[in-house]
């Protein structure tokens, strides 16, 4: 039957890479003009489309976290005003826009339905996340009241983000006479989210009985990165349609009354797939916002060097990409060789500037000072800091950002070196434990050859002494990985750890580490959010502290 035979409420689901913040004087600059841009782009392929209703993410007119920018009057005045100038350019149908609204003295995160050039009505988000990465109580009031609009005939509730992962908002939504319930966005991405969003849509839709449309923001912002990954379940909560994750989109959803019509789609279930397109997400915009030339990596020959280059030239192309190996007598011939070799295979500029020099220079102006002591850690360090000053140098020359290569499971344990290898702009691997990186480059590999077999073959070392191998002072990575997740992401005990069958030593020693190199991590560069904890937003222990966890499985 001809759609125009159907009463219909097509429903424009949209999600878009949100504005690049924080270099503008407010929303009034070009970059917020051109985010209001988008929203009228895509607002007119909507119109063409034959829709009546856009939605766009969580907090679109601005960008989600806006953080302590939301403290600013100025910005919020700002929003205020972006938000009018956009609601009077708007024609067509109906656009639900995400933004700050300050009211009466309090703030909320909310979101307007613009209608014949004007805010029509506002929802204001009732349920406010207050962890892992997320502040919202810091910033904003909750909402109290339901938000049922009607939209060809066809009544829609809003609630934003949160609400969704409770029974209450949808329930009230529900009602007050809402047919379908609408949800705007915010929700980062790691690597167990899109299931849970998914079993949680489908509990409120089997609750309510009504057809959820869930539409999620797509993009990078410092260490969080947005998978898209929009959707629509029916009333008893099965799928009828998937928007691809990683991809700024505009998709058409139908609706015959208020019942979905089913679209083919689906996810990639792969784990390695969606954190390889998360990296190059996050770098390619961190990157692009902040607007740098292009990067610079260290490049050593081993295996977390190659995959942060690896995932540079997915992101940015090979053209805004630097390698420099900066090699000592510790270097292997091979670890020269295989750098040589990747950087021809991905067509970036390559330099060689070997450290020997300075480091020799450093050792003699040291040599009163070290006089009769052993060589230690010292002079590991001394050459890690060689490099780091080096490529810090480069940056600033040429302003390219320098991406450190450094793993999760390194910045859990301190096997980093301050000012050396963790000099740099954009922390490119800091949530990817050491066993994920040899999948990652796995699964890079297997889409087209970039990383030389023998770079992920030979076993890890820094090369910073002679016949050197990470296994020399770590447990090996798959025990230290599973020990890492158990007690940083799932917040188990030492106790609890060698129950699961891990070594008490090899468990007390890991979490004494992690425990003591706190202060190195709070010095780290931002880095690209993958796991439900990673090191940054959501990891908040104390530098200082007495107290003591892995005594209790030392002995």
């Amino acid at each position: 039957m001809p759609l125009s035979h159907v009463r219909q409420a097509p429903i424009h689901v949209l999600t878009f890479v949100h504005a690049r913040r924080h270099r503008s004087a407010g929303l009034r600059g070009r970059r917020y003009a051109r985010q209001c841009a988008r929203i009228l782009a895509a607002v007119d392929e909507a119109r063409r489309g034959g829709a009546d209703l856009v939605v766009t993410p969580e907090l679109s007119l601005c960008g989600y976290p806006p953080e302590d920018l939301l403290l600013r009057p100025a910005f919020l005045a700002a929003c205020a005003g972006e938000l009018e100038r956009l609601a009077a350019q708007v024609t067509g149908p109906a656009v639900l826009v995400g933004f700050p609204e300050a009211s009466g003295g309090k703030r909320h995160n909310a979101a307007a339905v613009i209608r014949n050039g004007g805010v029509a009505a506002i929802y204001r988000k009732r349920e406010l996340p207050n962890y892992t990465v997320f502040d919202e109580d810091r910033y904003f009031e909750p909402g109290t009241d339901p938000c049922v609009i009607d939209i060809a005939g066809v009544r829609v509730g809003i609630v934003i983000c949160e609400d969704i992962w409770f029974p209450t908002p949808a329930r009230i939504a529900s009602t007050a006479g809402a047919q379908i319930i609408v949800v705007p966005n915010g929700s980062p991405y790691h690597t167990r989210q899109q299931a849970l969003r998914r079993d949680v849509v489908t509990a409120r839709a089997q609750e309510t009985g009504l057809p959820v449309v869930y539409v999620n923001r797509v993009g990078g912002q410092d260490e969080l990165v947005f998978d898209g990954a929009s959707f629509i379940v029916d009333g008893a909560g099965a799928l009828t349609q998937q928007v691809p994750a990683w991809r700024e989109t505009v998709a058409l959803a139908e609706f015959a009354g208020a019942t979905p019509k089913a679209v083919r789609g689906g996810l990639d279930g792969r784990l390695e797939s969606h954190v390889y397109a998360a990296l190059c997400m996050g770098v390619h915009d961190y990157v692009e916002k902040n607007r740098f030339p292009g990067v610079l990596i260290g490049l050593s020959g081993g295996i977390d060097s190659a995959l942060t280059l690896a995932v540079a030239v997915d992101a940015l192309g090979p053209e805004r990409v630097r390698a420099v190996m900066l090699p000592s007598p510790y270097n292997a011939a091979i670890s020269l060789e295989d750098a040589r070799a990747m950087a021809g295979i991905l067509g970036v500029r390559y330099d060689e500037i070997p450290i020997d020099g300075a480091f020799q220079a450093l050792r003699a102006a040291l040599v009163e000072e070290f006089k009769g002591l052993p060589e230690d850690a010292t002079e590991e360090n001394i050459q890690a800091r060689i490099r780091g000053t080096l490529l810090m140098a480069l940056s600033n020359k040429h302003g390219t950002i320098v991406l450190t290569t450094g793993n999760k499971s390194e910045m859990a344990v301190g096997y980093a070196t301050l000012y050396g290898d963790m000099a740099g702009g954009f922390a490119v691997l800091k949530d990817i434990s050491k066993s994920l990186v040899y999948r990652l480059a796995r699964y890079r590999n297997s889409l087209g050859r970039m990383i030389p077999e023998r770079i992920i073959t030979r076993a890890p070392s820094a090369e910073l002494r002679l016949n050197q191998t990470d296994q020399d002072s770590l447990p090996p990575y798959d025990a230290l990985d599973a020990i890492l997740e158990a007690y940083v992401e799932e917040l188990q005990s030492p106790a609890e750890i060698v129950a699961r069958g891990y070594a008490a030593e090899h468990v007390a020693r890991v979490v004494r580490l992690i425990k003591v190199n706190e202060y190195k991590r709070r010095q780290s560069a931002v880095g690209i959010r993958i796991t439900p904890r990673g090191f940054g937003k959501d990891w908040r222990y104390p530098i200082t502290s007495a107290w003591t966890e892995w005594k209790s499985v030392a002995a």
